[in-house]
């Protein structure tokens, strides 16, 4: 069931703490954090400032050390493994800046994969790879191997994967770090299509300029939230 609100993510004073020999890395500080229902938010800082430590939190492959996280209205603190697992399955979408793919798998069967792994039935699968690669622009490459494919077109793919099975919020990590700034623009304007389209997006980018291409910049430092930017653009 759907939070009421419209509110898909909310974060109430969340904290990160890493031991390693007898020293604490203060990863994150008191995050307070609300994500709507089809928003575009980029998280955005200098390098070890605590984005890919939050967005690991976002997407349950990582849990705080303190304070609370709700997702589509519901507490994830007492999930069992499996529940993360099946959430992160059904109802996120990654995209990492190493795009992930399997190697010795063909585009069609790297995004047909999370269909796989949820039992959805040969019929469906077909159809919805099918529209998952259309709407990047692949369809036509479903039978090349990563290895046959540029950096950008990787990207696609792997943006293809994280849509293929409807989830609630695609989460994206550094997803022009890989790539030139002819790729990385193009790789842009397909995320900013997807939120215009309806999708929920949470980015990690270091790069401002892409950061501008959310309608929200959360910006990070030192662990913790310092700013917070609203970008306005004409047709936007």
């Amino acid at each position: 069931m759907a939070a009421t609100d419209s509110t898909l993510i909310k974060l109430e004073g969340v904290k990160k703490v890493f031991y390693t020999d007898e020293v604490e890395t203060h990863a994150l500080s008191e995050i307070h954090l609300e994500v709507k229902k089809g928003e575009y938010i980029s998280i955005a800082g200098p390098s070890g400032c605590g984005k890919s430590t939050l967005l690991s939190i976002l997407g349950l492959l990582d849990s705080p050390t303190d304070g609370n996280y709700s997702l589509d209205g519901k507490p994830v603190a007492n999930l069992s493994i499996s529940d993360r697992t099946r959430i992160r399955n059904r109802e996120i979408g990654f995209i990492f800046q190493a795009f992930n793919l399997i190697g010795d798998l063909t585009v069609y069967e790297n995004v047909e994969l999370p269909l796989t792994y949820r039992g959805t039935s040969s019929a469906e699968r077909k159809q919805k790879v099918q529209q998952a690669l259309e709407r990047v622009g692949m369809a036509h490459r479903m039978r090349h191997y990563p290895s046959q494919l540029s950096g950008g077109q990787q990207q696609r793919v792997a943006v293809a994967r994280a849509l293929v099975g409807d989830p609630l919020i695609l989460m994206a990590d550094e997803p022009t770090g890989n790539l030139d700034s002819k790729n990385g623009e193009a790789v842009m304007e397909l995320l900013r299509e997807l939120h215009r389209s309806g999708a929920t997006i949470c980015m990690v980018t270091h790069d401002q300029r892409y950061a501008n291409f959310a309608e929200r910049t959360i910006h990070l430092f030192d662990g913790r939230i310092v700013e917070e930017s609203q970008e306005v653009r004409a047709g936007a």
